[in-house]
């Protein structure tokens, strides 16, 4: 592709090729008549090539994405060599305001989506986004992080069926890809739609910015700028990659309180502990295990629960456990894919099912 880029106009704001610009786009209005605005960076090379956003925030809760994007902002090796990149470090200003997940009229902002310019205050804003922001893209990606009180091991969610979201799912590099094209009124579902090859990253917990998901994200969010060709680099690949496209979860069958077995990110075989519930005087109620042979894609991060609540989520990937195993077997220690393993394994309090059994076991007579 020769010649120069284009001009591009964000919220009546022009941005010349090689520019850089900061946008504050209005997306609604306080009770006193003041603009509410969402922050974006605009980054227009000055050569033409795709024009790329990376969003976070969208739940007000997740700062994953923001601190990723604060990563790449702060930077100093993100110069392009093509195209445009647009960087939304929060598009939920109203929820990240008040650290909540939602909309101040409880409305959950990605589910809201392609909305409209006469709907509720959720359908505007998203309404303003598709037309700001996804209208100029060809590719997009969105950051997320699990919901309150749980925690998700690094993947990436995309509609394989288009080539074009294939394409950047893949390069992210994270371990795990999520085939399905999200639910209905999500962002990325209705971006694909209109022609914007969208996927997502799931990392970590809410409210909280982790080294290894923001170093993960970081990574992952160059290697589809260098995948698109609009970033000189080297692309740093997973251990292994797999498709996934069934998940379940193992959920409390009575109230108690639980001991874990298991940590994201880990390998479970069919019939493994995953973990045991206790009453709250500490009498075991019963063992909670994996109905699958798969990978732990997300847990509970609250030992409490009750009856039908979620404990573990597990995902079944389309390659075998033993190919899998050895690839994580050969990982070096210092690879970033083997320390979130182990910074995950540190915020949950585990024990181990044998040595469990053992301290159950009645005192013996001798």
């Amino acid at each position: 592709m020769s010649g120069r880029s284009k001009k591009l106009v964000i919220g009546g704001v022009s941005v010349r090729p090689g520019e850089v610009k900061d946008i504050r786009l209005k997306i609604s209005e306080t009770y006193t008549g003041d603009p509410i605005a969402t922050p974006i960076r605009v980054i227009n090379a000055r050569r033409p090539g795709p024009c790329v956003f990376v969003s976070a925030a969208i739940h007000g809760d997740e700062l994953t994405g923001t601190g990723i994007i604060h990563e790449l902002l702060n930077g100093e090796d993100l110069e392009l060599k093509r195209g445009t990149l647009l960087l939304i470090p929060v598009v939920n200003v109203f929820g990240f305001e008040n650290h909540d997940r939602y909309l101040p009229d409880r409305r959950d902002l990605n589910r809201q989506f392609p909305g409209s310019t006469s709907g509720s205050l959720a359908s505007r804003i998203a309404n303003t986004f598709m037309e700001e922001i996804v209208a100029h893209c060809q590719y997009g990606i969105d950051l997320h992080a699990a919901a309150a009180s749980r925690t998700n091991f690094p993947n990436v969610r995309a509609d394989l069926s288009i080539p074009e979201v294939r394409r950047i799912a893949r390069a992210f590099g994270c371990e795990l890809v999520i085939d399905g094209a999200g639910p209905v009124g999500c962002m990325r579902r209705e971006a694909c739609r209109k022609g914007c090859a969208t996927m997502i990253l799931e990392a970590g917990e809410p409210l909280k910015v982790e080294p290894a998901m923001l170093e993960i994200g970081v990574r992952g969010v160059r290697n589809v700028l260098m995948e698109l060709d609009m970033l000189e680099g080297e692309r740093f690949s997973p251990p292994y990659q797999t498709t996934v496209r069934k998940t379940t979860w193992v959920r409390a069958e009575v109230g108690g309180f639980l001991r874990f077995h298991v940590t994201p990110g880990e390998l479970v075989k069919q019939g493994q502990p995953v973990a045991s519930n206790f009453t709250i005087l500490g009498e075991h109620q019963n063992l909670l295990i994996s109905p699958v042979d798969g990978v732990v894609l997300g847990m509970t991060t609250v030992p409490a629960v009750k009856p039908g609540e979620p404990v573990c989520h597990i995902a079944l990937p389309g390659r075998t456990l033993r190919s899998i195993r050895k690839a994580v077997r050969a990982m070096d220690p210092e690879d970033i894919h083997q320390r979130v393993r182990d910074d995950m394994a540190t915020r949950i309090q585990v024990t181990s099912h044998d040595e469990m059994d053992e301290a159950l076991e009645p005192a013996s007579d001798d």
